[in-house]
């Protein structure tokens, strides 16, 4: 495994930013911004997609309790559906950074696009995740906060298997969603059922 990054520019306070739960049919999507003292270390510290859920669960704590500052962005279904995915993530990268308890010079985000923050620069960085230690951080306490709220939603709504599949399109997912319809959690902008499916399902 290479390693990761400790910044972009080690003159500037930097804020790593990534979120969680784009492509899922139901549930909010979560983002997290995460400041890292400069000499941080984790030798399991990876892109969340990378590491087991047992070792995200365990970094989870430990990043909350290193870092200079980190924040948590949710933004709901209705609204996901009002402004649309891309919008919503960064809505929710923006109310992440809105948390943070002191003010970074610079916003390291992960993927290709990005909607400036008021006041500080950013740069977006591909597979950023994979590639800068703030960014690694933040994709793990954005997936580890939105698995947790996925299988409380889970106790409610056990025929949908979030707790399972975390809102991800699965065929278990859909088939609950053909079977009982969706419910107020899902997003009904997206395409929650494809044509063959439901006749697969029938």
């Amino acid at each position: 495994m290479h390693k990761l990054l400790s910044f972009f520019d080690e003159n500037k306070l930097e804020a790593g930013c990534d979120e969680a739960g784009r492509g899922c049919l139901a549930g909010p999507v979560f983002a997290a911004s995460v400041i890292l003292p400069p000499d941080f270390k984790h030798p399991l510290l990876n892109d969340s997609k990378q590491i087991s859920e047992k070792t995200r669960n365990l970094l989870r704590p430990i990043i909350e309790k290193e870092a200079i500052s980190f924040g948590i962005g949710i933004v709901s279904p209705e609204d996901i559906d009002a402004i649309n995915i891309l919008n919503a993530s960064f809505l929710a990268m923006h109310r992440a950074v809105d948390q943070l308890t002191k003010i970074p010079e610079l916003l390291l985000i992960d993927g290709n696009r990005f909607r400036s923050y008021p006041e500080i620069k950013h740069v977006c960085i591909i597979k950023g995740d994979g590639k800068f230690l703030s960014i690694a951080a933040a994709s793990v306490l954005a997936k580890t906060y939105r698995d947790d709220y996925m299988e409380g939603l889970d106790e409610k709504f056990p025929a949908y298997h979030w707790k399972k599949n975390k809102g991800y399109p699965t065929i278990a997912h859909r088939k609950a969603i053909a079977d009982f319809g969706p419910t107020e959690h899902h997003r009904k902008t997206f395409t929650l059922l494809k044509l063959e499916e439901i006749s697969l399902f029938d």
